[in-house]
């Protein structure tokens, strides 16, 4: 399945690799919980979005050389310049995981940083929210995770546009 109902050992999981993070690494501004799975009561992917923020390109440089220790694997920024992503599958903490490391004034960290507070303050629009990824689930199937992505971003992209303006 591709979407679960709300699960709040997210936030537990979440708490988990923050704690690995911040007991094996120094170079950082702070660790967000970004993504549906940090909104209470958001119905997501069972994978828990982290963006780890930094300074500048010489702070991550010193980041990414200490997540590579622990077994992060760079995948490069895939195409958002100012957003580093990683691989955890040789991590040993065995939680799913979406790491990401940006710049603090780039634009899709303070997107996801506005759309998840906007979120958690109204609760009326995290019903709408799981409203329309259950109506997405209904037209691609529980477990068409690439059919969800694209009906999301491309038929309900007014959804993010209301939330974030």
């Amino acid at each position: 399945m591709v979407i679960q109902k709300y699960n709040p050992k997210w936030e537990e999981d979440f708490l988990e690799i923050k704690g690995f993070l911040e007991k094996n690494v120094t170079e950082y501004i702070s660790i967000e919980h970004v993504g549906s799975t940090s909104v209470p009561g958001m119905n997501a992917k069972p994978v828990i979005d982290i963006d780890v923020v930094v300074k500048d390109r010489k702070q991550f440089l010193r980041l990414k050389a200490q997540l590579e220790k622990l077994g992060y694997v760079h995948e490069g920024d895939w195409g958002i310049s100012g957003r580093e992503a990683f691989d955890d599958s040789k991590v040993p903490i065995q939680i799913e995981q979406h790491l990401y490391v940006c710049q603090k004034d780039n634009a899709e960290l303070l997107r996801h940083l506005k759309f998840r507070d906007k979120l958690r303050a109204n609760p009326e629009l995290v019903k709408e929210y799981n409203g329309i990824k259950q109506e997405i689930l209904s037209k691609v199937g529980e477990d068409n995770r690439a059919g969800y992505v694209q009906m999301k971003e491309n038929e309900y992209k007014w959804f993010f546009d209301k939330v974030l303006a």
